[in-house]
């Protein structure tokens, strides 16, 4: 299934990804800062939502207490969440 998550309190807009079962695929962020995000986005292609979790949960940017990293653990819990009901 497709997914489209808009983000709250970081740069990027949105971000999108494939999650089928739960593992997490096809994954890009509308916005952000782009050769980070494109670097995130490659090291967890095919990851389940535990490992995303796992790493990226509670980072933060600067003084925000979230991250676009942090915002993707996020998505793919809502997504997985959603998929599951």
């Amino acid at each position: 299934m497709d997914y489209v998550y808009r983000t709250k309190s970081v740069c990027a807009l949105e971000i999108h990804f494939h999650i089928e079962g739960n593992v997490i695929t096809n994954i890009e962020f509308l916005g952000g800062c782009n050769g980070n995000l494109k670097a995130i986005s490659k090291l967890v292609d095919g990851w389940t939502v535990e490992q995303i979790e796992e790493k990226l949960r509670g980072n933060t940017c600067g003084r925000r207490p979230t991250s676009c990293a942090d915002q993707l653990a996020i998505a793919v819990r809502e997504a997985y969440s959603a998929a599951s009901a």
